[in-house]
């Protein structure tokens, strides 16, 4: 790795940078990773008083239609088998997600309890309440859970309930559900980063990354951590051209939200990296120094010591 103090190099001795979302209940407080306002809380359009002409605004308006198209999301149990533990046995479902309107080379699968879905079902009613009256969560039984004739029924009921649940606007967009379907994977996957286990990490994070990118499509940051513990991961693992690659996916997704934690690291390392592969970086350089400037700290977190500390409960 190139030296801070190399001339020419990523080295410098200035100080480092470290959603609202509605329902009828209650507000969340604002922070870089809640889910975010879509398209109809956008207040990004032309105004009453621009001189854009008639067929201008409509060219605009189709590019912010395309921009904000919703991501539609098909939801199958796809098996089931039962596992079995020292004092107990129970049914694994076989979730899989797959995205409509054109071919989906990212199908997601994720295996959860009944137990996984009740708690879901009990945090949803807690925030949503009334929005769920239409939804039906299958019944829990006594006895014969085990049996194949109740197995196969209960995969249909918890089908149709994931896709009563993304049919409520409120739901599909909040945090509760995006967490039912990835928070297990992302916990497993940041415990090997801590661990130093980066392969496994990097396949675990690049199985559920594009399933969380897809679930927060409103949201573009909400991915921004794993995609940099992926960043890391590669890194690490000296493959410098596929963490540059996944740094700038990241980069993308925050935009110009400097005041977001990870942007002043996340452009630190990816200066870093440039330097090392030989890439242009005065661009990245430019954009380190402006936000240092705008927002001036006492040197934050490196990016590895900002991933550690992601779902840690």
């Amino acid at each position: 790795m190139a030296s801070p103090q190399h001339p020419g190099g990523p080295g410098w001795t200035g100080p480092r940078n470290q959603c609202i979302t509605r329902t009828r209940q209650e507000v969340l407080p604002p922070g870089p990773d809640l889910p975010c306002p879509g398209p109809e809380e956008a207040q990004d359009g032309p105004t009453s008083n621009s001189n854009m002409t008639t067929r201008e605004l409509q060219e605009h308006w189709q590019k912010e239609k395309s921009r904000w198209k919703h991501v539609r999301l098909l939801f199958e149990i796809a098996s089931a088998r039962i596992e079995e533990r020292k004092v107990s046995k129970f049914v694994m479902y076989q979730v899989v997600v797959i995205q409509t309107g054109s071919f989906d080379s990212d199908k997601a699968v994720v295996e959860r309890r009944y137990s996984d879905f009740e708690r879901l079902q009990r945090a949803l009613l807690k925030r949503f309440g009334p929005e769920l009256e239409d939804v039906t969560f299958p019944r829990k039984r006594l006895t014969g859970n085990l049996s194949a004739e109740t197995i196969c029924e209960r995969r249909l009921e918890l089908r149709e309930y994931l896709r009563l649940l993304y049919a409520v606007r409120a739901v599909r967009r909040s945090r509760e559900f995006a967490d039912f379907l990835t928070r297990p994977e992302l916990c497993e996957a940041f415990g090997c980063l801590r661990a130093g286990q980066y392969a496994r990490a990097l396949d675990l994070l690049g199985r559920v990354v594009p399933l969380q990118e897809k679930l927060t499509a409103h949201c573009p940051s909400a991915p921004v951590p794993a995609l940099c513990a992926m960043l890391v991961c590669l890194r690490d693992l000296e493959r410098p051209a596929e963490a540059f690659a996944v740094g700038e996916r990241a980069l993308r997704r925050l935009g110009a939200r400097e005041s977001h934690r990870y942007y002043a690291p996340l452009l630190d390392a990816m200066v870093r990296l440039a330097y090392a592969l030989g890439k242009d970086l005065a661009s990245l350089q430019g954009r380190l120094d402006e936000s240092q400037l705008r927002r001036p700290t006492h040197r934050g977190a490196t990016l590895k010591e900002l991933t550690v500390r992601e779902y840690l409960s």
